[in-house]
């Protein structure tokens, strides 16, 4: 279902106390919060007294009372409002005319980009289609969009961090794989271009796994961004308000961060006017780190549990992760069980959705825009997907692999590898209901007993494959975003993992965006190898049995 599919049936009454109701929520779960110790040197700021804020406009205030809502999307797509406390979330929904059928890969939050009052929300797709939808009223609707630019699927991360020139209109910030920042100043319109052409100001940005645009969090009326290394230390980025070099020389503010799968711009959420920032754990808690208005940030406050449901916040860190989150158990009859991410490391109960008595079956992280894992069959010969038969002449591969965009044209591909070991790229084309033509990339790869890859492992954004040879060494080739050349030579990363009969690579499964792996041992126990997001795995971690039911994991 598209979001433009959800509606909240509320009464024009409802409509009216909405922004009231925020307010009062807010306030409430704020309140209820219990002082607990921050990470490491999450001390509050001491020294003299902190100087007067200037002010921002919240970047996602829909309601119209002046603070921030938070917005996320669940790992079925759907994006909602959250008020916090009781009240229920609300739906929010995008119009979009030209295709029904879409997922955003990520959503962006600059804020109020005409001066209207009203904020501005931009989705991405996953092919590199960005677009600007205004928010209209109340109504949890957006409007029709005003804007849409394409390519900017060369970007691994978009962000908003609010004003950075001091012109008082939002701007953006993206980063592409090689860590190349490259500033886009709004023009103030939300039509025609409503940003300038691409500047860079930085480089060297590769090595943060996440990067949070915080708004104005010193009071000076200039965004500002904290960014976090993936072993958790935590550095500030001060605005300058000059377009040339938007930022400060970064400062170390914090370290053991990587407690947290996900960080979040949140505005003000105290109401002292400084930007403020949120941390989730894999179990779903939240924690609010108030900024003290010289770019340090007070003793942390625990905020509210559950989060989990949201497979990506808006305005969140991490590079958004795209095109698969499950796994398949495919029974020597053909049946196929589907178990979902419940987005902190754990699955589902299975569900029966596939039955495929003939021929073999393959999933592939998704082939298009729609967000969602796509199941590859071949019969007699003949490739088959969700829209029906794709090409023919399959029969001469043992093992297809779907990892993602290994091109880095946006479109999801499948690698191929026939009985010599030699492996051939195909690009997917037309939202995946094709393929273009076949090109070698590979040789030798007949040595491996598994070859699997859904998604991002060592943290650039760009899909991997990995690689089980038979003496139990794990190889990961690391993914280059051409078409040519799409893997980097192999690099071991592990050994011992003979043990497994079935592996596989399922999607983000602990909601930190990286790609994570599972295998099954002859007893039919299932672990868990988290990614660290610098191409290697965290220990194993024991998470199902009886998965000797199965004759194959996809």
């Amino acid at each position: 279902m598209h979001l433009s599919a959800l509606k909240s049936g509320r009464t024009g009454r409802a409509r009216s106390k909405r922004a009231s109701r925020v307010a009062a929520c807010t306030a409430l779960v704020l309140s209820a919060g219990m002082l607990l110790a921050a990470p490491a040197s999450a001390d509050d700021a001491k020294g003299a007294e902190a100087p007067k804020a200037v002010g921002s406009t919240p970047r996602m205030d829909i309601t119209g009372d002046g603070k921030s809502d938070i917005l996320y999307q669940t790992r079925e797509g759907y994006l909602f409002q959250s008020v916090g406390g009781t009240v229920a979330d609300y739906p929010v929904g995008f119009h979009d005319p030209k295709d029904e059928r879409i997922v955003f890969k990520d959503i962006i939050a600059p804020g109020d980009l005409q001066g209207d009052g009203m904020p501005e929300l931009l989705t991405l797709t996953a092919s590199g289609t960005l677009t600007l939808h205004p928010m209209v009223g109340m109504d949890p609707t957006g409007g029709t969009p005003t804007w849409s630019g394409t390519g900017w699927q060369k970007y691994n991360k978009i962000v908003a961090p609010g004003d950075l020139t001091g012109d008082g209109h939002n701007d953006l910030i993206a980063r592409t794989p090689a860590g190349d920042v490259y500033l886009y100043v709004s023009t103030g319109r939300i039509e025609g271009q409503p940003f300038e052409p691409a500047v860079k100001v930085a480089s060297g940005w590769n090595a943060y796994d996440q990067i949070v645009g915080l708004n104005d969090s010193t009071g000076d009326g200039i965004g500002d961004v904290v960014t976090r290394t993936p072993s958790g230390d935590l550095y500030f980025h001060m605005g300058t308000g000059d377009a040339s070099k938007p930022f400060k020389a970064a400062s170390k503010i914090g370290y053991g961060f990587d407690t947290y799968n996900q960080l979040v711009g949140v505005d003000d959420i105290n109401g002292d006017g400084y930007g403020d920032l949120m941390g989730r754990t894999p179990n779903g808690d939240t924690y609010l780190y108030r900024f003290s208005g010289y770019g340090h940030y007070r003793a942390r406050i625990h905020g509210t549990f559950g989060w989990q449901k949201a497979a990506m916040f808006v305005g969140a860190g991490g590079n958004p992760d795209f095109g698969k989150r499950s796994l398949m158990g495919v029974t020597s009859e053909g049946s196929g069980y589907v178990y979902d991410s419940k987005n902190n490391g754990q699955f589902f109960p299975r569900e029966s959705r596939f039955a495929f008595p003939e021929g073999w079956v393959r999933v592939a992280s998704s082939l298009g825009d729609d967000g969602r894992a796509d199941n590859l069959w071949v019969r007699d010969g003949v490739l088959y997907g969700a829209s029906g038969r794709i090409s023919a002449g399959w029969d001469i591969y043992n093992d297809l692999i779907g990892p993602g965009d290994l091109s880095g044209d946006g479109a999801g591909d499948v690698l191929a590898r026939d009985a010599k070991g030699d492996l051939y790229l195909y690009q997917g084309k037309d939202q995946g209901k094709a393929l273009a033509a076949k090109i070698k990339v590979g040789y030798g790869y007949g040595s491996y007993r598994h070859i699997v890859g859904a998604g991002d492992l060592t943290g650039d954004g760009r899909a991997d494959v990995v690689a089980i040879a038979n003496d139990g060494t794990l190889y990961l080739y690391e993914g280059t975003g051409n078409a040519s050349a799409p893997l980097k030579a192999r690099v071991k990363i592990g050994s011992g993992f003979d043990i497994y009969n079935k592996f596989a690579a399922v999607g983000d499964l602990n909601g930190d965006g990286r790609t994570d792996l599972v295998g099954v041992n002859g007893y039919g126990d299932l672990y868990r190898y988290t990614s660290t997001g610098t191409g290697k795995v965290n220990k194993r971690v024991r998470i199902g049995y009886g998965f000797n039911v199965y004759t194959a994991l996809r």
